[in-house]
């Protein structure tokens, strides 16, 4: 039976990877470094040591990884603060869900931006668990967070549902066991590869109902 469910958070809850994009893609510029198409591809669910070390050796920005890091987070809770992008339905989808099952969050934002965004959005009182990907070794598309989720919800990762948007993150939750719902992004959509390992895919986040989680039950 499935008892949690565990949400990603950008592009699930927020509508935040033009966001990411737009910070990144704006600081690289600054840099005098290069950001393509293929590096916000390949960024998207890296973790913060992943991605700030992959601008600094593959868009060539000059400073260090922590300092890459350190700006970029600057710049997103700054964005996050003067409005968050919450996506419609999503309140009410977590709460929804909330009456049913465990709820927890396998982002790979960074733990203050994680904090931020649900306390803003004044969701943090309906997740038990909350996990950051640079609190695991490795990021999406990699199982750690998803995995780390579940212990911390004291459940087994078999027992779990997984909401994705991403082609890194939708394997992220196959790769951990999960029972994996995809709401495709729609700027970013994930490729016929990755949307083969969701077991359900929903155009968006109204259609997440206890019932279709309740259907992931063996």
């Amino acid at each position: 039976m499935i008892e949690a469910v565990v949400f990603d958070m950008d592009g699930v809850l927020i509508e935040s990877e033009e966001v990411w994009d737009a910070v990144r893609r704006a600081y690289v510029a600054e840099q005098g470094g290069t950001y393509g198409e293929d590096i916000q591809r390949a960024v998207m669910g890296m973790s913060s040591p992943e991605w700030s070390r992959h601008l600094h050796e593959a868009a060539g920005v000059p400073a260090e990884p922590q300092a890459i890091n350190d700006e970029v987070l600057r710049r997103m809770l700054a964005s996050f603060h003067e409005h968050l992008p919450l996506i419609d339905g999503a309140a009410d989808a977590v709460r929804r869900l909330g009456q049913h099952f465990q709820l927890a969050v396998a982002s790979s934002s960074n733990r203050p931006l994680i904090d931020t965004v649900l306390e803003v959005a004044g969701l943090a009182e309906c997740f038990s668990a909350t996990v950051s990907s640079e609190e695991v070794p490795r990021g999406k598309p990699a199982p750690d967070v998803y995995l780390e989720a579940a212990r911390r919800l004291g459940i087994a990762a078999e027992r779990c549902a997984a909401v994705e948007d991403s082609h890194n993150g939708i394997r992220s939750a196959h790769a951990a066991g999960m029972f994996v719902i995809a709401i495709p992004n729609r700027s970013y959509p994930p490729d016929s590869e990755a949307l083969a390992h969701a077991d359900v895919v929903i155009p968006s986040i109204d259609e997440l109902t206890p019932e279709l989680i309740a259907s992931g039950s063996a």
